[in-house]
């Protein structure tokens, strides 16, 4: 049985860092994609950054490039999200994902088969 877990979570003034990490237990294939996504009330669920375990080969969200750096420790079956230069529209319930299968359509909530139940994350200006 797959499990997703997070941690990391919390409340951060804006400008400030956080990191997210997420471990996976039970089956690990070698070639998994690894997602992030969030979703603050009243949005819609948004794909973060996502990790092809594989190659390494890193999906970053529009919105959050250039500040989110997403990686991983395959021995540790852990990935992280490094979220730098935060700004309260951060504010969101991060949760991790994951599939068997490549990264194409990596921001696609639905093309994902396991998830956390998500670490709450809160911006302050």
């Amino acid at each position: 049985q797959v499990q997703l877990v997070e941690s990391g979570g919390g409340s951060v003034q804006a400008g400030g860092s956080l990191r997210l990490s997420c471990t996976m237990s039970g089956y690990t294939p070698l070639g998994r994609c690894m997602g992030w996504f969030r979703q603050a009330p009243g949005k819609e669920r948004e794909g973060v950054a996502a990790i092809w375990t594989e190659s390494n080969s890193a999906y970053v969200a529009d919105s959050v490039k250039d500040r989110f750096t997403i990686s991983q420790d395959n021995a540790k079956s852990t990935f992280y999200l490094q979220m730098n230069r935060t700004k309260p529209e951060d504010t969101a319930m991060y949760v991790c994902a994951a599939k068997f299968a490549d990264c194409a359509f990596w921001s696609s909530g639905g093309t994902y088969a396991y998830w956390g139940q998500g670490t709450q994350v809160s911006v302050s200006s």
